[in-house]
């Protein structure tokens, strides 16, 4: 099966190429049936190899060129981390007509998340939390700087593009009106952490809608934790997302953030993929379409002062509203 091209720069990626490189390189597995996995990758196509292993061969040369990276520092982080990762098993290299370097890892199993299930999201929202939170924890001497480690400043020519040609897709006034509130955040006070920053419904895995795996890190590196957040409008209801703040011990800064960085995000990838990743471009309008719906209902933090909490809601322990612990781009 050809995995269908969604970058000007892809190369022809099928079944019969995944059999040679594993004959090439790997010789002790090519007797084992290889099975294309998913469709809706933008990075990564992932092919299943026999029951217990998965091949992964990057779309684009930037994919590629995360390949290293995520071999040193995958086996490092996973022991400090309440879910399983890949395992990195194989380090494949250029042949067949392949130009890049290309990964075998044992397969996890489980399900993507729905978008924005209601259905007993609340463990969910904590076993996120618990999840970026021991990342953040994880010592970073010597880790690269993250795929998206820049300021919100720095997106904003990119937004204001995207906001441009959008014009037919989105309300483009209202969105424009959250990312100028986002730009006014403060910036992080601390150093910069360890990140996932690309928490999405295609990569993590659930079991009974609890997290059981977290994948495609090929964004990691350290920044800021409020890119984390991005996952409250990615996956969690609106309904869930104070649970997962509450957990992640997010004060009224880093959330404002955690905002701009899922609407630039989405509103990148509505643009790049609108034609060419039907999943991908649904997910960018449900995650613009929740950030406008707080943004009318007056849910959106306004300018805060930095690390300041949200003061406690009524009826709510005000020590859990301060944040006490509770515990594969554009």
């Amino acid at each position: 099966m050809n995995a269908g091209r969604m970058h000007a720069d892809e190369p022809e990626i099928d079944d019969a190429l995944v059999h040679r490189l594993i004959a090439a390189q790997f010789p002790r597995w090519s007797g084992l049936p290889v099975a294309r996995v998913g469709a809706a990758g933008t990075s990564n196509v992932m092919y299943r190899l026999g029951e217990d292993l998965v091949v992964r061969l990057p779309r684009t040369a930037g994919s590629a060129d995360d390949t290293a990276k995520e071999h040193r520092w995958l086996p490092l982080l996973a022991p400090a981390l309440p879910v399983a990762i890949p395992v990195p098993l194989g380090a494949g290299v250029p042949g067949e007509g392949y130009p890049w370097p290309w990964s075998v890892y044992g397969w996890l199993d489980g399900n993507c998340p729905a978008v924005g299930d209601a259905a007993e999201a609340a463990p969910l929202a904590r076993d996120l939390a618990r999840f970026i939170t021991a990342l953040h924890r994880v010592d970073p001497t010597d880790g690269p700087p993250s795929y998206r480690s820049e300021t919100l400043a720095a997106r904003d020519s990119a937004v204001r593009a995207a906001l441009a040609d959008l014009h037919a897709d989105i309300d483009t006034g209202a969105a424009a009106e959250a990312w100028e509130t986002a730009l006014r955040a403060p910036a992080p006070t601390g150093p910069p952490v360890w990140i996932h920053a690309d928490l999405q419904p295609g990569n993590m895995l659930t079991a009974d809608r609890r997290l059981t795996a977290v994948i495609d890190f090929g964004c990691l590196g350290l920044g800021d934790a409020a890119v984390d957040l991005i996952v409250a409008w990615y996956v969690l209801p609106a309904g869930a997302r104070d649970t997962f703040r509450d957990a992640a011990e997010a004060d009224d800064a880093a959330w404002a953030r955690g905002i701009g960085w899922a609407l630039s995000v989405a509103l990148m990838e509505l643009q790049y993929y609108r034609e060419t990743n039907l999943f991908m471009a649904e997910t960018a309008r449900h995650v613009i379409a929740e950030i406008l719906a707080e943004q009318r209902h007056g849910a959106y933090p306004h300018q805060v002062a930095p690390g300041r909490a949200r003061p406690p809601r009524p009826g709510r322990n005000a020590i859990v509203d301060q944040g006490v612990r509770t515990s594969d781009s554009t």
